[in-house]
């Protein structure tokens, strides 16, 4: 995959091209989306969050060839954004009535934030790594916390196997994490 977002980023740099870019966006958007939601914990925060990044991204295509590894840079930006896209926002709203509380300041200490990002970054990876079919079902139930059979429904499978490939999953993502 790595190599591929590399191809596809050295035909945005060098060419300008659109449609690589169009390709980049479509393998790299979900893993973006969920860094974003990591920290904002809102989705069409994280939304914006990730457009921004884009819309970065291409503003700057010509310095992209620079970039050792444009993925971990994309995390990087996307974290810097979201933080301060959270600011903003916590600065908007009235002290009394923040809903940020506690929000930015998860970890007591910058050593437990950093291993809480590390194993983020580390389950976002895990996850890419899975089957599609595994991802797919185990994002719906996982993470946008749909029922089994809503997610038969629209995926036109039936509820065992929509277990099947939760279970599946969950046991790559334990393999690939611990």
């Amino acid at each position: 995959m790595k190599s591929k977002i590399q191809y596809y980023i050295k035909k945005v740099s060098e060419q300008n091209s659109q449609k690589a870019f169009k390709v980049f966006y479509d393998l790299t958007y979900d893993r973006l989306f969920r860094t974003a939601y990591f920290y904002l914990q809102n989705e069409q925060w994280s939304q914006e969050v990730v457009l921004d990044t884009f819309l970065k991204i291409w503003d700057h295509r010509a310095e992209l060839k620079q970039i050792k590894d444009i993925e971990s840079y994309c995390f990087i930006v996307v974290k810097n954004t979201a933080l301060n896209y959270l600011a903003k926002e916590r600065r908007r709203i009235d002290c009394g009535y923040s809903f940020f509380e506690g929000q930015v300041e998860q970890s007591s200490s910058p050593e437990e934030l950093l291993i809480s990002e590390e194993l983020f970054q580390r389950y976002v990876k895990a996850l890419d790594e899975l089957p599609k079919r595994c991802r797919e079902v185990f994002i719906r139930i996982r993470e946008e916390k749909q029922s089994y059979a809503q997610v038969a429904n629209e995926l036109g499978i039936s509820v065992k196997t929509v277990d099947a490939q939760l279970q599946k999953a969950t046991k790559k993502l334990k393999q690939k994490l611990l």
